[in-house]
């Protein structure tokens, strides 16, 4: 089976440069057109399933993919993005100035930490692997709408990768990585495509 994991399109708040987290920021003009361009890059997929985080930016990613698949769309809460607390609505400047000590901290080691009044990595962790792990049993092609740091910490476990070190991989806005599933082995196919968003950097809000 295939698994194919999708960031969602910009927000306002990307492009803002302010954490979103668990906020529910709806897609801007240009996440629209993001979103677009995914979803024909996935109409002639072999999709069998679609999970979705239910936050807004995600689910409207989801159903734009969809218009090609009509499937049944699952919004699974595990698929959220990681809650981080009282950083939420922040931007980075803002946090620098005013939790400078743990940003320290969260640059050093980002497994260590836990996100004040939030979540940690390997909370998330969990809670998306769980998710993985019902897809996985499943054996349909799926494609899951998520965020950020959720795919992230889903690539790590599939790769063996340590938490500490998550900040190595990366996950653009309207990204697709796909994963291939054979025998209890899996085998990335393509990681972090963004080849069908050329012209979408032009879209204004």
């Amino acid at each position: 089976m295939k698994l194919i994991l999708v960031r969602h399109g910009q927000t306002r708040w990307n492009i803002e440069k302010r954490v979103q987290g668990i906020s529910d920021i709806e897609l801007c003009n240009r996440g629209l057109a993001q979103a677009g361009n995914l979803a024909l890059a996935l109409s002639r997929e072999k999709i069998e399933a679609i999970c979705s985080s239910p936050l807004k930016r995600a689910l409207q990613t989801a159903r734009t993919i969809n218009g090609f698949h009509r499937l049944p769309i699952e919004e699974d809460q595990n698929l959220i993005e990681l809650n981080q607390g009282d950083f939420e609505g922040l931007t980075f400047p803002e946090i620098i100035k005013n939790h400078g000590g743990f940003l320290t901290q969260w640059m050093a080691d980002p497994a260590s930490v836990v996100m004040p009044n939030g979540e940690s990595l390997e909370q998330l962790q969990k809670r998306t692997w769980t998710s993985v792990e019902r897809i996985l049993a499943h054996g349909k092609n799926t494609v899951i709408v998520s965020h950020s740091f959720a795919i992230s910490t889903i690539l790590c476990k599939i790769q063996g990768i340590d938490l500490r070190f998550i900040r190595q991989l990366h996950v653009d806005l309207a990204s697709r990585t796909a994963i291939q599933f054979t025998g209890g082995k899996s085998r990335i196919l393509f990681m972090n495509d963004i080849e069908y968003l050329k012209g979408c950097e032009k879209i204004e809000d």
